[in-house]
């Protein structure tokens, strides 16, 4: 049998998995203080929920990644410290993230994350590591969707120029 024959858990990783796996966990950590001081700074009510549901999604990952890392002899890297909770009316209005900005950043990050999950899908060998990102992907395209949905109904989605077809006679 070959190293890479077996049981995918008792593979090693490959430098690119490790390097995923750490740099994942490190923006996860920032991303999750990152929310949470924009749930600061949120006024709607269903965008500080999809915000929360951000956050616990990026601990559920985290403890998979920790677990995986650590499994594998990989130091984890720091994460910063829970951001304390606000009230929306001690920040001055004019330092106010305004929730069509909260929602558009939290969209593009999650645009971001879909590819980062692609990626670290496609490099991976370990079956285990790879299906794990597969699943990650299909949380983050379902909680697209939801944020999708949310600027739609509140008006925040700005499009690009549409295109609308006239149909010609031929």
């Amino acid at each position: 049998m070959g190293i890479l024959s077996g049981n995918p858990k008792d593979e090693p990783l490959h430098y690119g998995e490790v390097y995923g796996l750490f740099t994942n966990l490190a923006t996860n950590n920032g991303t999750i203080a990152g929310h949470q001081t924009l749930i600061n700074h949120a006024g709607d009510e269903d965008l500080k929920k999809l915000i929360e549901e951000a956050i616990k999604g990026l601990q559920s990952e985290n403890q998979q990644l920790e677990e995986l890392l650590k499994t594998n002899g990989i130091g984890l890297p720091p994460a910063p410290p829970a951001r304390p909770n606000a009230n929306l009316e001690d920040i001055p209005v004019g330092a106010r993230f305004t929730d069509p900005e909260i929602s558009a950043a939290i969209s593009m990050g999650t645009a971001a994350a879909l590819v980062a999950c692609s990626q670290a899908m496609g490099q991976s060998i370990r079956e285990d590591v790879a299906m794990m990102y597969g699943q990650f992907h299909m949380n983050k395209a379902q909680f697209g969707a939801k944020m999708l949905k949310l600027n739609k109904e509140k008006g925040w989605l700005i499009p690009p120029p549409l295109h609308i077809s006239k149909g010609t006679d031929s």
